[in-house]
Parts: structure tokens; C-alpha cells; sequence
């Protein structure tokens, strides 16, 4: 009896089990089919233009294609993309995802414009975790990704400011004198009004350099030549450190290594470009300067 009695009870307690795992089941389905349904195909295009967005602002921002990808990803996700491919070079980003049902979105977006803008990279990041944690809805997404947007360069004083300083300290770094410090601080400030007035005119970013390299050459050729500084080349060093593309450079070596060959040399290529062509517009008025 007692055996029968044991055989019973465990027959009793698997039952138990079984149905509580049904049950179980039945609500994960449930869940997933109100998770399927809580958004529409139109809205599911919505959703997928703002992640394209957000991946175009870290891109345009200076971010390697690996974490526009990685981050695009995890957005399309965590809204119910039960698939997205995600495919990002330097100048273009295209993005598919499949939806629960099936059905296939794709969104193209061509990138015209890089820069370098950190800030704006880590406002990025802390979204898209808050996105993955909890999702928000659509229309709070956009206002996010407005404000991002919307926000602006650092103010023209303090960046003036910055090139001031970083003119002049690397000149002293590299043991120039006190009055080659003061012409690195004024050629300097030719560097960052000609950036400034030529950005307005949409110059191909390396022509730009070229044109900007040779003026701020040019000034610290005539600088010396008035008696402000005596060391030309320490001076020009100290203005040509504020326009090398490290960070690209180094961002092109990053995606390399996580494989992304064709977006890291696409970016190695143009930081090369822009380099050589800084080093031209310097060496240019430097040819000229020795014949004058």
C-alpha cells in the first residue's frame, strides 16, 4: 500500500508540474502574441527611421561603424524586430529588420557630413540603453532624438579658446621659445577663423584643409618675418597637431579589428588624405616662402 500510495503522489506531483509548465507556456504566448500586436507595420517603419537616425547621428558624430551597428541592433530588438542586418560604411547606413510576422523593412540613409562630436555620442549611448531597458513609445523616441539633434558645437569663444592654448603648448612641448608660443597662439587663431568662415561655404572637408593649412602657413611665415618667433617649424607643428585626424585614424584601426575592413579602410584612406593634405598646404607655402 505504502508503495502504491508513493507511486500515487508522484504521479499527483508530475502532474502538478505538467500543468504548471502549461499554464506557463501559455502566458510566455500570450505574452508574445500582445508583444506582436502592440505595434503596426506603419509603426514598425516609424520605429525603424528612428534607429536609423540615431545611427546616423553616431556616425556623422565621429563613432565607428561597429558600435553604430551594435547599438542599431539592440534598438530594433528591443521593440520586437524578431531580426535586424544592419550594414554601415562611412558615407551610407542600410538597415533591415524582419517583423514578427515576417514581413521585411528596410531603410537606406546616405551620410554627407562627419564630424567629431563626443558629447553628442554619449547623450547616444545613455538612450539606447534606456530604449533597451524600457522601451519608450514612438513619439517619446523622436522628441529624444530631437534634442540630441539640436544640440549644438561647443561655443566659437571656448573653442577659440582651446586652439589658443593647444597652439602654444605644443609648441612649447616641443621646446619652442616664448615668442614662438605667442605667434602658435595668433597663426592659430587664422587656423580657427578660416575653418570657421570656410565651413559656411560647404568646401570638400579636404580641400578645406588644404586651403586652411596654406593660409595659417602663410601667417606664421609672415609672423616670423615681423619678429614675432623665430622658429618656424616649431610653430607651424604646434597649428598642424589641431588638424591631423587622430581620432579618425584611430576609429578607422578599431573597425579593422572588429572586422569591419571595408568601413575601416574607407576611414583610414580619408584620414590619410586629409593628413597628406595639411602636410601639402604647409609645404606649399613653406617652397614659396624660400624662393620669396
Amino acid at each position: 500500500m505504502s508503495g502504491s500510495e508513493g507511486e500515487r503522489k508522484f504521479l499527483a506531483v508530475c502532474s502538478l508540474e505538467g500543468q504548471e509548465e502549461a499554464d506557463l507556456s501559455e502566458r510566455d504566448l500570450k505574452k508574445e502574441e500582445k508583444k506582436e500586436a502592440a505595434y503596426t507595420e506603419s509603426t514598425y517603419a516609424l520605429i525603424l527611421s528612428d534607429a536609423v537616425e540615431i545611427g546616423a547621428l553616431l556616425l556623422m558624430n565621429g563613432a565607428e561603424a561597429g558600435r553604430v551597428e551594435d547599438t542599431m541592433g539592440r534598438i530594433l530588438r528591443a521593440y520586437g524586430f524578431v531580426r535586424s542586418d544592419v550594414f554601415t560604411i562611412t558615407s551610407s547606413i542600410v538597415a533591415t529588420g524582419t517583423l514578427p510576422e515576417g514581413r521585411k523593412l528596410t531603410e537606406t540613409r546616405r551620410i554627407t557630413k562627419r564630424d567629431t562630436n563626443l558629447g553628442k555620442i554619449e547623450k547616444i549611448n545613455l538612450l539606447s540603453r534606456k530604449v533597451c531597458a524600457h522601451p519608450l513609445p514612438h513619439e517619446e523616441l523622436e522628441e529624444e532624438i530631437a534634442k540630441i539633434r539640436a544640440q549644438g558645437q561647443a561655443k566659437t569663444v571656448q573653442t577659440l579658446f582651446l586652439y589658443l592654448l593647444i597652439s602654444a603648448s605644443l609648441t612649447c612641448f616641443f621646446k619652442g621659445n616664448g615668442e614662438d608660443a605667442v605667434a602658435s597662439m595668433l597663426s592659430g587663431a587664422v587656423l580657427f577663423f578660416s575653418l570657421h568662415v570656410t565651413g559656411r561655404f560647404r568646401l570638400n572637408s579636404i580641400l578645406q584643409l588644404l586651403l586652411c593649412s596654406a593660409l595659417t602657413a602663410a601667417s606664421v611665415e609672415a609672423l616670423v618675418r615681423l619678429g614675432i618667433g623665430s622658429h618656424t617649424d616649431l610653430i607651424k607643428i604646434g597649428n598642424i597637431m589641431l588638424v591631423i585626424p587622430g581620432i579618425q585614424l584611430t576609429s578607422s584601426l578599431r573597425d579593422m579589428i572588429n572586422d569591419d575592413i571595408i568601413s575601416g579602410l574607407l576611414n583610414l584612406s580619408e584620414a590619410l588624405l586629409k593628413a597628406a593634405f595639411v602636410a601639402l598646404g604647409f609645404a606649399m607655402v613653406a617652397l614659396v616662402g624660400r624662393v620669396l
